[in-house]
């Protein structure tokens, strides 16, 4: 019988094709009464899953897709064109957005920088973006900037059942929350640093430079434009019916607009306090250049007393007084002396040298 691989070898194998996995999808998970179903990988079999059993919700998570990316999911939950398109650009103001078939909130995340010293430090926080888009069986979140990774609460959640149970918009609650939870965390770091930079002001032997206090400030008010927006879409959410949020968790959303007014009078306190820095800053520079100018004035009147004698003995005239005596050069010498000593203590005792 001929061998059946007359080469000696056997043919390769095709290896088996890797599934692909898009770059921009974080985690696709299907929960029913709470608990996380196993099975579907992609979008599109999770929202088929949950509309063939009727019941549960989508949590889809996204980094920073691009535009096509967004067109197909937009196309698979039926998201409006224009929110979509603020999904891709980021860089959005907090807001609430209402729509038909879903809801959209804007959250905008920070994070402390740390550094050795305010007065050293080029920046001071950084901020990011999370897109929540929340309809009845889905809720999808997009993340823009690495800092703002929602891995650790979605485990949370899914230890806690009983608030999952409560729908997609339980989610949206604990997002917005720990988002919330961060800027207090963030102003504490913050007013520890205005504490130092403020006391660092007010010490003669340190020397603080306005333009780093006016950095400060830039950084307070990225800060304000994160914290501050936020406030009208919290109220919205806690005193306007909306589809798809249930009065139980509009409840919840009341503590997260109580942390956040306590986190925007704080931030609103920094911006006042680093100007009340700047006016004082500034107010020691004139200060110091008012005791320079002093000190000039000064030398410069003692400095005119040599200088007027010497003049007009310059001046070469046949007759003047003392030319001929022979200790009319030592008596010209000590009189200069004399009355430059008398103005250098005089003016020493005024402080102005």
């Amino acid at each position: 019988m001929p061998p059946l691989f007359p080469s000696g070898k056997r043919p390769v194998q095709p290896a088996a094709a890797t599934p692909k996995v898009d770059p921009y999808l974080v985690d696709c998970g299907v929960y029913v009464d709470g608990r996380r179903v196993p099975g579907p990988t992609s979008p599109r079999q999770a929202l088929a899953l949950v509309r063939e059993r009727a019941g549960g919700f989508v949590w889809l998570g996204l980094f920073e897709p691009d535009a096509d990316d967004m067109a197909e999911v937009a196309e698979l939950f039926g998201l409006h064109e224009l929110a979509v398109e603020d999904a891709v650009l980021a860089h959005q103001r907090p807001k609430l957005e209402r729509y038909k078939r879903n809801t959209l909130l804007v959250l905008k995340t920070v994070r402390y920088v740390e550094h050795d010293s305010p007065t050293t430090a080029d920046e001071i926080v950084e901020t990011g973006e999370i897109l929540i888009f929340l309809g009845v069986d889905f809720v999808l979140t997009v993340r823009h900037g690495h800092h703002s990774e929602l891995a650790g609460l979605r485990k949370s959640l899914e230890d806690d059942p009983e608030q999952l149970a409560l729908g997609p918009a339980a989610v949206m609650h604990a997002i917005a929350d720990r988002v919330v939870d961060h800027y207090l965390k963030v102003v504490d770091a913050v007013e520890d640093d205005i504490d130092e930079m403020e006391t660092l002001v007010f010490d003669p032997r340190s020397q603080v430079s306005i333009e780093q206090i006016y950095l400060f400030k830039r950084e307070v008010l990225e800060l304000r434009r994160a914290v501050a927006p936020l406030r009208a879409p919290l109220q919205n959410l806690t005193n306007i019916p909306n589809p798809f949020v249930p009065h139980a968790i509009q409840e919840y959303f009341r503590d997260v607009e109580d942390h956040l007014t306590h986190v925007a009078e704080q931030v609103a306190t920094f911006n006042e306090l680093l100007t009340s820095l700047v006016n004082a800053a500034l107010a020691e520079v004139t200060t110091q250049q008012n005791e320079d100018m002093r000190k000039i004035s000064a030398w410069a009147a003692i400095a005119l007393v040599p200088t007027a004698i010497a003049g007009i003995y310059g001046m070469n005239f046949t007759h003047m007084p003392e030319l001929d005596w022979t200790f009319g050069y030592p008596l010209a010498i000590a009189l200069i002396l004399l009355v430059c000593v008398l103005l250098f203590r005089v003016l020493r005792k005024r402080g102005w040298l």
